[in-house]
C-alpha cells in the first residue's frame, strides 16, 4: 500500500465523523458562475433550495435576502419565509389538503408563496380555497417538457385553457413552469444544448396557448442544472430554476454539468479498521451518513458510493466506496483499476464525495463551513422533512 498522504488537519481532527463539509469558496464561485452565465442570456436565477435546505447557504445563492427562491417542500416554505425570504416558489403539485397550511404561510409570515399544479382538479381546488380565504392564491401551471415526470402536454391548447380559465373563478394565475428531467439521463454537451432548447420551445407554446386564450402568463419558468447549464438561448424565458449547481455531486459530474473540482460537499470520515486480504479499508461513514444513492452506476463511471478524497479534497486514485452498511463504509479500489490502496491507518481521517448531494445532506442536521480549506468553526444549520 502506497500514497499515504493524509493532508493537513485544519481543525478536521477536531469534529466527530461521521459528519458534512461545505466549501464556502466553492459553494460561491459555482453561485456567481451561474449568475454570470444567466445574466449573459437575460433570464433571473430563482436558486432552488431543496438540496441545500439551509438559510446560510440560500443568501449566497438568492439575488437578494428576500429571494426570489423555489423549495420542494413546504417545511422549506416555512423554514425559509420565517428567515425572511419572501418570494418562493413551492414547485410540487399541490394536494389539495395542503391549502390551509399554503395559506397560513402566506398570512402569518408575509411571504408570496405561489403553488404549481397540473389538473383542473387540482384548480377547481384551488380556486375554491381562494374564494374562500380571501387570498387569491398565485398559481403556476406545471408543463411536461419530456415525458420525465408531471405537468400539461404544451401541444394541449384545450386542457392549458380549461385549468387557466378555473384558475379565473378565485385563484391568480401567474404563469407556466417547466422542469427537463430527461437531461440528468445525458452527458454529451450537444445533447444538453437540444434539451435546453427543446424545454425553452416548450415553455414558449404553453405560454402561447395561454395568451392567446387572454389568459396572464406574466411568468414563463425553466429549470435544471444540466438545461441551465447547457443553455445557448433562453429569449422568452422569465427566470431560471436550478440548485445542484451551487453544490455539485458526481452524478451532475457524470452528465457534465460539473466538474469533480467544483463539488463543495464531502462527508468527513474516519478510518476505523482493515480487511487487507481482501483489499479494503473500513471506516464510519456508511450509507446514513452518505445515503443509499447509486445514481452513478448508470452512468459510464460508476462511482460506488463516493469518491474518497484526502483532508485537502483531493481524490486518491480510484478509491471509492464499493460498498457500504448502516454505519461501515467499504473502501477499495475501483474494480479493474490498477491504483495501489493508500496506507491510511486506523485513525485517519479522509472526505468521501457524494454521489448525489440532495440524498447526502438530507442525512445530516448541518454543514461544517471551509474556507480556504480550513473550518471556520462556523456550523450552518440546514433541515430535513416535509
Amino acid at each position: 500500500m502506497t500514497d499515504g498522504r493524509i493532508g493537513q488537519a485544519d481543525g478536521f481532527d477536531d469534529l466527530e465523523t461521521p459528519c458534512l463539509l461545505l466549501d464556502a469558496d466553492k459553494l460561491a464561485a459555482n453561485v456567481a458562475g451561474m449568475r454570470a452565465r444567466l445574466d449573459r442570456l437575460g433570464v433571473s436565477l430563482r436558486p432552488h433550495l431543496k438540496t441545500a435546505k439551509s438559510l446560510a447557504v440560500a443568501r449566497i445563492a438568492m439575488a437578494s435576502p428576500s429571494g426570489p427562491a423555489t423549495v420542494s417542500t413546504l417545511k422549506e416554505a416555512e423554514y425559509f419565509a420565517a428567515g425572511g425570504v419572501r418570494d418562493l416558489i413551492y414547485a410540487v403539485g399541490i394536494a389539495p389538503q395542503k391549502l390551509d397550511r399554503v395559506g397560513a404561510i402566506r398570512r402569518r409570515q408575509g411571504a408570496d408563496l405561489a403553488i404549481v399544479l397540473d389538473s383542473i382538479e387540482q384548480a377547481a381546488a384551488v380556486a375554491a380555497w381562494s374564494r374562500g380565504n380571501g387570498d387569491p392564491l398565485p398559481v403556476l401551471i406545471e408543463v411536461d417538457a419530456d415525458g420525465h415526470r408531471s405537468g400539461v402536454d404544451p401541444r394541449d391548447a384545450e386542457q392549458l385553457v380549461a385549468i387557466g380559465r378555473v384558475l379565473a373563478e378565485g385563484a391568480c394565475l401567474r404563469g407556466v413552469l417547466l422542469h427537463a428531467g430527461d437531461s440528468y439521463g445525458l452527458n454529451d454537451p450537444a445533447a444538453l444544448a437540444t434539451a435546453a432548447e427543446a424545454e425553452r420551445r416548450a415553455a414558449l407554446t404553453a405560454a402561447s396557448v395561454l395568451r392567446t386564450a387572454g389568459l396572464p402568463c406574466p411568468v414563463v419558468s425553466v429549470g435544471s442544472t444540466p438545461t441551465a447549464r447547457y443553455a445557448a438561448n433562453l429569449d422568452g424565458i422569465t427566470e431560471v430554476r436550478a440548485g445542484v449547481f451551487m453544490i455539485g455531486d458526481l452524478f451532475q459530474a457524470g452528465v457534465g454539468s460539473c466538474g469533480i473540482d467544483d463539488i463543495a460537499l464531502t462527508v468527513l470520515t474516519t478510518v476505523i479498521g482493515h480487511q487487507r486480504e481482501k483489499g479494503w479499508i473500513i471506516t464510519d461513514a456508511g450509507w446514513m451518513a452518505l445515503s443509499r444513492d447509486r445514481g452513478t452506476a448508470r452512468q459510464a463511471v460508476d462511482q460506488g458510493y463516493g469518491v474518497a478524497c484526502d483532508l485537502a479534497g483531493r481524490p486518491y486514485p480510484n478509491l471509492i466506496v464499493r460498498d457500504a452498511n448502516q454505519e461501515h463504509g467499504i473502501l477499495a479500489v475501483r474494480p479493474g483499476a490498477s491504483a495501489p490502496l493508500p496506507d491510511l491507518p486506523i485513525g485517519a481521517r479522509l472526505r468521501i464525495l457524494p454521489n448525489h448531494a440532495c440524498a447526502t445532506g438530507a442525512q445530516h442536521d448541518g454543514y461544517h463551513a471551509v474556507v480556504r480549506g480550513r473550518l471556520t468553526g462556523a456550523v450552518w444549520p440546514r433541515i430535513n422533512g416535509w
